[in-house]
Parts: structure tokens; C-alpha cells; sequence
């Protein structure tokens, strides 16, 4: 626009006003626009040029819009979000802030469901899980919005949008290889080495590096860090002080933190999702043996650390268990158990848990062992295998393969028939 169109434009609008004075000083007249610039007088379209609206009409959408190759979800069911941070302290000197734990809630235009659901990803992993999977569809969150939950989704301390404090503050930090997330995880047909593996077919695409489906996948894969999810036990406590009762929905890694969550906020929790919760009780096991190793792990039972045990425990040795003869398929070793009477997790009362595992999963060879400790410790749990209910060919990332949405329809279908 040069100097000589701002001119005229102003003498414009400077003799619209003063016909509109004049007009206005004769008793019962209307404005008489007929000497007024041809662009405006009564009737006549204006400019198509001097006005925003038209500008915008001219515009192709399509030069804005994402391109294909970026996936973009509906948003009709979701009203509004938010993100902050509970949990932290200052540490370290001088002092920096660490131990937050960065929580996304979602909240549905329609609010169905009693309780809102918190979710814990696995280790490695990112609230990102939930969002969508790899092969560029809507995740969990977004089925889970349209059933009626609000949502908060966490990204653990030191971890994805947590700060990570560096100089052994938080622990070393580790990562997963593409081979490891081969053969745990999305190329195990080819690559796994334990008795299902053969089973996997719901991944996406071909597992790989190079496929663009894996490619996008080990994008999402971040660092963890040692003391990554005992912050999270803390930061999650206080999480549920503020917007308690809840529903837990874990998967892997955050079972543990589930478990500590329950013990730690007793009344709080109204129902545990255990999607493959790390394990097993007592001792460790070699997948592709199908054996116990004879290494110590999870010696409290579902966890490595304190639980509220009655009659009290102060040690791990103060368990009596012992090992079942025989397990209950092939492929899956005997469990530990306590010898009767079994102590009880007393903080879990009335709190129903299911434990869900896929039949093409490394997991599935210790998975049984945990839902057992817990109904022996008076936790009403139900194990599912999910071939058991028509859900075949799934590994241990289920939440991003290609019959995630029959998946998640199980678990609230699970939910509503067993949460008051």
C-alpha cells in the first residue's frame, strides 16, 4: 500500500463522516449517501481488497495445513487442556529445582465417569504413549476422552518434560538400542528369543530400522534415569492429594509406581490398571530359559521397595514363601508365594486391579506371578490373558499396534463393570 492509497482512503472515511453529521443534523433525516465516494453509497460492495474478510476468502487452506505425512487427530470430544508440574524440591548447591514430574490433563466435553484416570508409562517412555501411534493414529488418550474420563497424563521426573539434574543427582542414564527395541518389542518374530515370540503380529509395520513405522517409533524413545521412578511414587502422591480418588492405568515400569501409589495413598486409588507390570516377585527370570536366574528382585513382593504389609514387615526376610511346583502353562514359570497365612497388603483394600498380557509377549513368561501374590494378599486382582478374550498377536507395547482400539475397549469395558 503506497502514499497515495492511505491518501485517499483517509478522504474516504474523513467525507463519510462529515455526510453522516450533516445528515444527522436534519430533524427526522436519514443519511443521504448519494454524493459520498462511489465505493460507499447505499448498497454498493466495497472494495473487496480493503477488507480482511475478503482477504482471507482468497487464501488456499491447503498452503496452512499440516502436510499428509503429519498425523492430526480430532478434537470434538476433548473441551479443554492444560499442563503443570507437581512434586520437586530444590537440591544440589547451588540449588536447582528437580524432581517435578510434568502432568498433561485432558478434560472431555462430557464428563462421564466418576473418577479421573492418571496414567504411568513404561521405562524409557514418554506420556507420548498414550497420544498416538507410530503408524500415525489416534492413541488411547483420545478413545479413553471419548468414553467420558479426564485424563492426566505424566512424563516421570528426569524424564521427557521432567528435568533431569545431572552430576548424580538423579542416577545414571541409560537408552534403549534399536536392537533391543527389536527384539523386546516390535521384531520379535525375527529377533525374540522367548516362547511366543512367534506369536507377534500386531505390530505395525516390519520392525526395523529403515521402516518408516519403527523409524517414527524410536523417535519417541528418551533416557531413564535410576531414580526416575521413585520421584515419581512422591510426585504422584501428591498429585492424587490434590485431584483424588483415581483410577491408575499403568503399563510396564509404571506398575511399579502404581503399586507404591496405592500403598502410599490409601483411599485415594478406586481401581488399578496393570497393562505387563514389571515383575516377578521374589527372583529374577530368564525369558528365553523360561527359568529363575537366582539373582534377588522385587523382594516386597510386586515391588523392590516398602509395602504396608499386615502383620507389619520391617525386612524382606520376614516372608515365608515358596515356590509352586509346577506353572500354569508352558512358557510361564512357577510363582512365588507367600506360605499361609499370607500377610496382606492391608492399603489395597477394596481396591479391584486387573492385570491384562498378550500372548506374543516376553513378559507373558512371568506375568501370572504377580495377580497371584496379590489375591493371596487380599487385592481381589484379575489376570487376563488376552487370547482369552479374543485379542491375539500382541506384544509388549500394545497400547501403539494395530488392535490397540479392541484393547483399550476390553479395559473400559473391565472398568465399568468393576469400579463403583
Amino acid at each position: 500500500m503506497n502514499l497515495t492509497t492511505l491518501d485517499s482512503r483517509f478522504s474516504t472515511i474523513t467525507g463519510l463522516f462529515l455526510v453522516f453529521c450533516l445528515a444527522g443534523c436534519q430533524p427526522g433525516g436519514e443519511a443521504d449517501l448519494s454524493d459520498a465516494p462511489a465505493g460507499l453509497q447505499a448498497g454498493a460492495v466495497a472494495d473487496p481488497v480493503s477488507t480482511p474478510e475478503s482477504a482471507s476468502e482468497g487464501l488456499d487452506p491447503s498452503v496452512a495445513m499440516p502436510s499428509n505425512s503429519i498425523p492430526t487427530f480430532s478434537t470434538e470430544h476433548l473441551a479443554r487442556k492444560s499442563s503443570y508440574y507437581v512434586g520437586g524440591d530444590y537440591v544440589g548447591d547451588p540449588p536447582v529445582m528437580g524432581g517435578q514430574m510434568y502432568v498433561e490433563v485432558w478434560e472431555p466435553r462430557e464428563i462421564t465417569q466418576p473418577y479421573p484416570m492418571v496414567l504411568f508409562h513404561g521405562n524409557g517412555q514418554t506420556g507420548v504413549d498414550w497420544l498416538q501411534t507410530p503408524d500415525g493414529r489416534a492413541g488411547w488418550a483420545y478413545y479413553l476422552i471419548e468414553q467420558g474420563y479426564v485424563l492426566y497424563m505424566v512424563d516421570y521426573p528426569a524424564r521427557g518434560r521432567s528435568a533431569y539434574v545431572p552430576g548424580g543427582v538423579h542416577g545414571d542414564l541409560g537408552i534403549r538400542t534399536a536392537a533391543q527395541l527389536q527384539t523386546i518389542w516390535t521384531d520379535v518374530e525375527e529377533m525374540g528369543d522367548f516362547p511366543l515370540n512367534d506369536n507377534h503380529t500386531q505390530w505395525p509395520g516390519e520392525g526395523r530400522p529403515g521402516d518408516p513405522v519403527f523409524d517414527d517409533f524410536i523417535k519417541t524413545q528418551v533416557q531413564f534415569a535410576g531414580q526416575s521412578t521413585t520421584l515419581a511414587r512422591y510426585a504422584a502422591i501428591e498429585l492424587l492429594e490434590q485431584i483424588g480418588p483415581v483410577i491408575l492405568f499403568t503399563h510396564s515400569q509404571g506398575g511399579g509406581v502404581g503399586f507404591g501409589v496405592t500403598d502410599g495413598a490409601p483411599g485415594l486409588v478406586k481401581a488399578l490398571i496393570t497393562v505387563e507390570p514389571g515383575g516377578p516377585q521374589i527372583g529374577r527370570v530368564s525369558t528365553s530359559q523360561v527359568a529363575y536366574t537366582g539373582d534377588p528382585a522385587n523382594a516386597w513382593g510386586p515391588v523392590n521397595y516398602p509395602l504396608t504389609y499386615a502383620p507389619a514387615v520391617s525386612d524382606p526376610s520376614e516372608f515365608k514363601t515358596y515356590l509352586e511346583d509346577e506353572a500354569d502353562q508352558p512358557g510361564e514359570v512357577p510363582c512365588w508365594l507367600q506360605e499361609e497365612p499370607a500377610r496382606q497388603l492391608v492399603n489395597f483394600a477394596d481396591v479391584p486391579v486387573l492385570s491384562v498380557s498378550a500372548d506374543g509377549t516376553y513378559h507373558r513368561v512371568f506375568d501370572a506371578c504377580i495377580p497371584k501374590w496379590l489375591n493371596q494378599a487380599g487385592v481381589e486382582t484379575d489376570f487376563v490373558r488376552l487370547e482369552d478374550v479374543g485379542l491375539s498377536g500382541n506384544g509388549h507395547m500394545m497400547m501403539l499396534e494395530l488392535n490397540s482400539d479392541d484393547i483399550i475397549a476390553f479395559i473400559h469395558e473391565w472398568i465399568q463393570g468393576n469400579v463403583e
